[in-house]
């Protein structure tokens, strides 16, 4: 699965990040390497609990290049 977030400067330094096809799906870093590590930790984080429960009925986001 390939996501695409956007990176933005932080007022106070470092970078925030956030993933526009995960509503909600936010995180920082003070460095762009731990900012990485973090988006993909917060990202995992978010499909994880996006999971539905069993019985439940699936929702499923996708990417359409057009």
């Amino acid at each position: 699965m390939t996501l695409k977030a956007i990176i933005h400067d932080a007022e106070e330094g470092g970078f925030w990040a956030e993933v526009p096809a995960l509503p909600g799906c936010f995180t920082q870093g003070e460095t762009l390497p731990e900012l990485e590590a973090n988006l993909r930790e917060a990202i995992e984080g978010w499909l994880l609990a996006a999971e539905p429960e069993s019985g439940a009925s699936a929702q499923r986001i996708v990417e359409v290049a057009v």
